[in-house]
């Protein structure tokens, strides 16, 4: 029997691996909170027997370059790792009062200017309710004083050799400060806002072409600190864009170039990718392929909002991409008898598992499940073994 580690491996590297992985994207803190009394992921993986990841993204600072940790931050929000801040880029922070939701003011002070945003949060997500850039010119600032993080790679090694067999190790490219998505696209638009980001690639796609080339710089940076990092996957894309949110033609003008670029980078520096998509999939999963990453996720059927046909998605991939998802996890987690969830399980094995190469996994994130339909949802895909 394979270890959880050399089983996702072998699904990775499309390989057929003794039954079916079994895993979940990140287990979210509230869930944890509400259903295992605060407990970690660790004991989330163990407690249902799923093939476990461990997420870390430690940064470091380049000290020869003046950068330092940022001593103003508190605690790395959701996607970031410890903020690397200069002189000339300090990020400030107000708590602003308001009756629903937790508000919070981030100032970024440079030289040329200070730029602000505003993010809200519930007990589930954040998110942004005003957005970083504000005029065109504010990508200025964002080019000539943004610290670039680098990857801290004795600190990815160590947890790696500690996590051991118990599954791989995850991270994702770098986002932007405080807010940010690891794809060039998706990073943008949580500094523009969406809608306001596709109308500029009309009205004024060379300022869009401007701030993504700034945005992909960036990253690059850090993926070149990589090389010697013990990481299993690393996560670049996110939801916007997906097919339900962007057309198949914005996707190869204002996607595809960015990260295709970083897919081929972080290869030589010897990491996989996984593209993480959220939402519409089916016309963009030639593009997707395309971009050239190891994996591919998240595959969200129709009944949560997107489009994914599992066997078809099967027959387009043929074997050139690890997938990974494909389950409905808004019913069959809550609300349904474990059967059900249990033939699920059975139907994506089915469609998508077929001489290897597939990770069944939840269609990215949950807050809630019935402990006993996640019991189904694990014990049934370990019954999925390949003949």
């Amino acid at each position: 029997m394979l270890s959880s580690r050399q089983r996702l491996l072998a699904a990775l590297d499309r390989r057929v691996p003794d039954r079916l992985p079994v895993t979940t994207h990140h287990v979210m803190p509230s869930f944890l909170q509400r259903y295992m009394n605060g407990a970690g992921s660790r004991e989330f993986f163990d407690r249902y027997g799923l093939d476990a990841i461990l997420w870390t993204v430690p940064h470091r600072p380049d000290n020869a370059a003046g950068e330092y940790f940022d001593p103003r931050q508190v605690a790395p929000g959701f996607l970031e790792s410890r903020r690397i801040a200069t002189d000339n880029w300090r990020i400030e922070s107000e708590e602003m009062p308001s009756q629903d939701y937790r508000t919070v003011r981030y100032r970024f002070v440079t030289p040329g200017g200070v730029l602000s945003t505003v993010l809200q949060s519930d007990i589930h997500t954040t998110w942004v309710s005003e957005h970083l850039i504000k005029e065109k010119s504010d990508i200025e600032l964002i080019a000539r004083y943004a610290t670039a993080p680098k990857c801290d790679v004795a600190a990815v090694n160590r947890e790696a050799e500690e996590f051991g067999e118990r599954g791989i190790v995850r991270g994702h490219i770098c986002c932007f400060d405080v807010f940010g998505q690891p794809g060039t696209w998706q990073d943008a638009t949580c500094l523009v806002g969406t809608q306001q980001l596709i109308m500029e690639t009309f009205d004024d796609p060379a300022w869009v072409h401007e701030l993504l080339k700034i945005l992909q710089e960036r990253k690059k940076t850090f993926i070149r600190s990589l090389a010697g990092a013990h990481y299993d996957l690393l996560e670049l894309g996110g939801g916007s864009a997906s097919s339900t949110v962007i057309s198949p033609e914005i996707f190869r003008d204002f996607v595809a170039p960015y990260d295709s670029a970083l897919i081929e980078l972080a290869h030589q520096a010897g990491q996989r990718i996984v593209y993480h998509i959220c939402g519409g999939i089916m016309p963009l999963l030639e593009d997707l392929v395309a971009l050239g990453p190891d994996a591919v996720e998240t595959f969200t059927p129709p009944a949560m909002g997107a489009d994914t046909d599992l066997g078809r998605a099967r027959e387009i991939v043929d074997g050139r991409v690890c997938m990974i998802g494909g389950f409905d996890q808004g019913h069959y987690f809550t609300g349904c008898p474990a059967e059900e969830t249990r033939r699920e399980v059975r139907r994506c094995f089915e469609e998508a598992g077929p001489g290897g190469g597939y990770i069944l996994a939840p269609s990215d994130h949950f807050f809630d499940a019935e402990p006993e339909l996640l019991e189904a949802f694990a014990a049934e895909a370990r019954e999925c073994r390949y003949n």
